[in-house]
């Protein structure tokens, strides 16, 4: 995104995090853009007008009906005037707020007035984060479109650490103007699961629901890259910057991606494809009789492989599954396969990670080294994987840690 001319509106909610807003104004500026400053009633117990006025050359507004603008209704004025809103820091109240179209104040009515894009940089209470209303508002608001940036993990005001750091103003910016880890790089995505017909109306399939790569593919566009999202039968948005590819079972996944990856720089398999199809799949629906029914089952190409062996293959991500033994299955099957790197979750056995899940964990193993990713919110989880992608991608890593996993 070029800053330079780009009228934006700085949503302030409240938050001790409020501190560091005047510094973001002035680097906006720095960047070219042009700034209003719109503050909520608990920014006000953190911060003043004079402040920003200040800092922006602007009136600040905090006032839904305003008696000075055109007709009373300032939030219009802004609404057209902006050609991006952020809010930063955005309080885990105001993200309720969004979340749920509320319109109580100026700057929640602003949002819901203005077609220009929401960017908004949280920042709260490790706690507040991690529950489990605040994932659900951040999942439903990154459907619409909605660009989040952060939180940072870290020391916290109340003295605790965690995630809930608002990113720190320099980060934002960078981030805005597409300096990401990933800037120019080309992503192919695969997410969800595949469906493999039994019959017209039945099918073999798994629990797969697609978070973790819609996560991924939304991450990898905040990160700067152009991402493609090949995607089996799941109901999510897609996010905000990548474009969708739907298909139904693996092979038509694998075609898919064997059409594009020769022109991706970087491919993420997070989709659960099945490694077995019918063999024959009969034109009519099977009836119902008191016999045994045996399927065939034949496998199906292996995509990750398929992209892995290419002459000039792309940096190549694998996911793994497992219900036991992860460390030493995982890098079986990236030495095997040869991957650059593979990220592993275990699944099943009563865990409430991985499938169909809002939260994740992932061992992420590489040839001779291997971090471990902590359980958080996959929206959270998928930031520090493409993280740690671009790190080895470019060859920066600083932490390379070669002990094996538990479990």
């Amino acid at each position: 995104m070029q800053l330079d001319g780009l009228r934006i509106v700085l949503g302030v909610s409240g938050g001790i995090a409020a501190y560091k807003s005047p510094d973001l104004v002035r680097r906006l500026r720095e960047a070219g853009a042009e700034v209003r400053v719109v503050l909520t009633a608990g920014a006000l117990a953190f911060v003043q007008p004079l402040t920003f006025q200040a800092v922006s050359h602007r009136p600040v507004h905090t006032e839904l009906l305003d008696p000075e603008a055109e007709a009373g209704m300032g939030h219009i004025e802004l609404a057209r005037w902006a050609d991006l809103i952020l809010v930063a820091p955005a309080s885990a109240d105001l993200m309720a707020r969004l979340a749920h179209g509320h319109a109580d104040d100026l700057l929640t009515t602003l949002c819901l007035a203005s077609e220009a894009p929401l960017v908004l940089a949280p920042a709260m209470n490790h706690v507040m984060w991690r529950a489990a209303a605040t994932r659900d508002n951040a999942e439903r608001l990154t459907a619409r479109g909605v660009r989040l940036l952060g939180p940072a993990e870290g020391p916290l005001a109340e003295g605790e650490s965690g995630p809930g750091r608002l990113l720190e103003p320099r980060e934002i910016v960078a981030l805005l103007a597409g300096d990401g880890p990933l800037r120019g790089e080309r992503v192919l995505i695969t997410a969800g699961p595949t469906r493999e017909a039994i019959d017209p109306v039945r099918f073999i399939g798994n629990r797969s629901s697609g978070r973790m790569g819609f996560a991924v593919a939304a991450a990898a566009a905040r990160a700067g890259a152009k991402v493609v999202l090949v995607a089996g039968p799941c109901s999510l948005a897609t996010p905000g910057g990548v474009e969708r590819v739907d298909v139904e079972s693996a092979r038509e996944m694998h075609e898919a991606v064997m059409q594009r990856a020769g022109d991706c720089d970087i491919f993420i398999a997070t989709a659960a494809v099945a490694d077995y199809r019918v063999d024959r799949v009969p034109e009519q629906k099977i009836k119902k009789s008191d016999q045994p029914v045996a399927l065939t089952l034949v496998p199906n190409p292996d995509i990750l492989q398929a992209v892995a062996g290419l002459p000039r293959a792309p940096f190549t991500v694998g996911f793994a599954a497992e219900t036991e033994r992860l460390a030493e299955y995982a890098e079986a099957k990236r030495a095997r396969k040869g991957l650059d790197m593979i990220a592993a979750n275990l699944v099943g056995g009563g865990r409430d990670t991985g499938f169909d899940s809002a939260d994740n964990a992932l061992e992420v193993f590489w040839a001779g080294g291997h971090r471990s990713l902590p359980r958080a919110p996959k929206i959270q989880l998928a930031e520090a994987l493409v993280a740690l992608i671009a790190e080895r991608r470019h060859g920066n890593d600083q932490t390379t840690d070669s002990r094996p996993a538990s479990g």
